[in-house]
């Protein structure tokens, strides 16, 4: 097996600490990003070989730090194979009741923020002639939700952004796999904006008995390692993504009495 150098954002709970310590496991390197450099530590310190961990924080917000953040992530370990993309922010409030401070906030953390990370490393992949964005998108990045509007929104933008991507560099051996969790029993829900812009501070019912993040980080790493273009995670809920696309009128009808929230 061929070692990998893997950059996971959002590193630091939830997906991407299950996915930082399920490369691990395979004998990859990783670099942690995140705001949180004390919980970023700590998985560096707990980890069986923390020789193979670079910390690197990192604020999806600070575009402008970006160049150099990437400079520390290449000089790391010499290169970086893979970048997932698993940072983000979620949302629990109406559309008619949220601030647009606050649609502006989700799009910048979870698009702009996204997107601006991986053009920055880009020039990297090209030069190599190789490289793999893995992007955590959302099933709500296939469909909208009610209580989910600007999250819905910003997921939809990265499919976008990122087959436009994958098409444009196929010939530069550049793979995009687009991961769309459903329900992932992760702090998804506590962290969540509501309509002023502060968080919910609950766990959602269909989060709380949702997959176990570790289970999720296992059909990621499976999904990148052949190169898969999109994967559907979770239990029932994916089956949403194909009811909306052969039965649009009778998938409205159910999610207008779904309880989301």
């Amino acid at each position: 097996m061929t070692k990998k150098i893997v950059w996971i954002t959002g590193a630091s709970s939830g997906i991407g600490e299950a996915l930082a310590k399920e490369y691990l496991l395979h004998g990859h390197m990783v670099i942690l990003s995140a705001r949180n450099l004390e919980k970023l530590e700590s998985i560096k310190t707990n980890s069986k070989c923390p020789e193979n961990i670079f910390v690197l924080p990192l604020d999806l917000i600070d575009i402008d730090s970006f160049s150099g953040k990437v400079q520390k992530a290449i000089s790391a370990f010499g290169k970086i194979d893979v970048l997932i993309n698993n940072g983000g922010i979620s949302q629990r409030s109406l559309a008619a009741e949220t601030d647009l401070s606050v649609d502006r906030k989700i799009m910048d953390v979870n698009f702009f923020g996204t997107i601006a990370l991986s053009k920055e490393l880009l020039p990297h992949f090209i030069g190599n002639k190789s490289g793999h964005f893995g992007v955590v998108s959302s099933l709500v990045g296939k469909f909208g939700s009610p209580y989910r509007s600007a999250y819905a929104a910003s997921k939809h933008a990265l499919h976008g952004f990122f087959d436009s991507l994958r098409a444009e560099h196929f010939k530069d051996n550049i793979g995009v796999t687009m991961i769309c969790p459903g329900f992932i029993k992760t702090n998804v829900s506590i962290n969540a904006l509501t309509g002023n812009g502060s968080p919910l501070k609950e766990m959602d019912d269909a989060q709380a008995k949702g997959m176990p993040a570790e289970a999720c980080a296992r059909q990621i790493y499976k999904a990148i390692e052949s190169r898969k273009e999109e994967i559907l995670i979770g239990g029932k809920e994916k089956f949403a993504v194909y009811l909306k696309r052969l039965f649009p009128a009778v998938f409205s009808r159910i999610l207008r009495k779904a309880k989301v929230r």
